[in-house]
């Protein structure tokens, strides 16, 4: 659905994106983490074929965004981090605008308009003008009109900035919606925690390039369990990994992150062996681990073998 190979931007000063490669498949969310200035928002822009790169490629739903940009805007959504509502057009006239301002005509736009109202939620606030909404209902409003007519593909640049908790859990609720209907989206968000909650895959930049990219099934690991100590112990790491089908994934004084093969019975049997070897083991118990461990984890290591502090 999107594909990026060997992608280069550059700015007068700077160059933004270094050679930037990836894929995400039709029907993913992928989470797009990264340090300020990583290159986030530029790269975005460029698969929005709002930027026209340097080098390099970018395909969407197969159409090149250098050559095809007016096709690209066609099936692809874009909601940035400022984004813009008329403030004295009410919630269906926001609606009904983007929709024909992006191809759509006659009684497609009806419909557009009507599905799109209760996708996001608004149609009890229709007739309402969007300055007199909410920040949450702008922004739902704002992603409404990124999907009016109907893209493939949509990506989102912050899009919980500034939201309240409530608010961010709806539109959690949307995003997991759209996904549902077969859009591709690619969201980009400094908040990992809000991130979790529906993405699919995580991809992370660094410096204009894309450090790693993985599912996020793949950041759990199979059978995953966490080890609390009532008091620390510098020994719990070294020990456990001496212990035959025990993978040590993380380990500090007070508590370790591991993977046990076997069932219960292997469980019970470390738990044991922990209590007769003298560590205060207040439990074991089964885990996931976050977006936010598996990106930390990313930086860890590259300063660990010598990268940017």
């Amino acid at each position: 659905m999107i594909e990026v190979k060997d992608l280069v931007f550059e700015y007068p000063t700077a160059r933004a994106l270094d050679g930037v490669s990836f894929k995400v498949e039709k029907g993913a969310i992928a989470a797009l983490v990264g340090p300020n200035g990583a290159g986030k928002t530029t790269l975005l822009r460029n698969i929005a074929a709002l930027e026209k790169p340097f080098s390099g490629t970018a395909i969407v739903d197969g159409l090149d965004v250098r050559n095809n940009p007016r096709a690209v805007h066609k099936k692809l959504g874009f909601l940035q981090d400022f984004f813009g509502l008329y403030d004295d057009l009410s919630v269906e006239q926001c609606l009904t605008y983007a929709a024909m301002a992006n191809g759509l005509h006659g009684s497609a736009v009806h419909k557009a308009v009507e599905e799109t109202l209760g996708w996001i939620d608004l149609k009890d606030h229709r007739k309402k003008l969007s300055k007199q909404l909410s920040r949450g209902m702008r922004q739902r409003l704002a992603v409404g009109q990124a999907i009016a007519h109907r893209p493939s593909v949509l990506l989102l640049d912050e899009p919980a900035s500034g939201l309240d908790p409530d608010a961010r859990r709806d539109l959690s609720t949307l995003l997991r919606h759209l996904q549902s209907t077969g859009i591709t989206l690619i969201v980009s968000s400094h908040i990992l925690a809000e991130l979790e909650d529906y993405s699919t895959e995580m991809i992370i930049m660094e410096d204009g390039k894309v450090k790693s990219q993985r599912g996020v099934s793949e950041t759990e690991g199979p059978n995953a369990f966490a080890i609390e100590l009532a008091e620390p112990n510098g020994d719990l790491g070294k020990w456990l990994k001496k212990q035959k089908g025990i993978t040590v994934l993380q380990a500090d004084d007070n508590r370790a992150l591991v993977s046990i093969e076997g069932d219960a019975s292997a469980r019970a049997r470390l738990l044991k062996d922990l209590i007769g070897a003298g560590f205060a083991v207040t439990s074991i118990s089964e885990t996931k681990r976050s977006l936010a461990d598996t990106y930390f984890d990313e930086v860890s290591s590259d300063k660990s073998k010598g990268g940017k502090p």
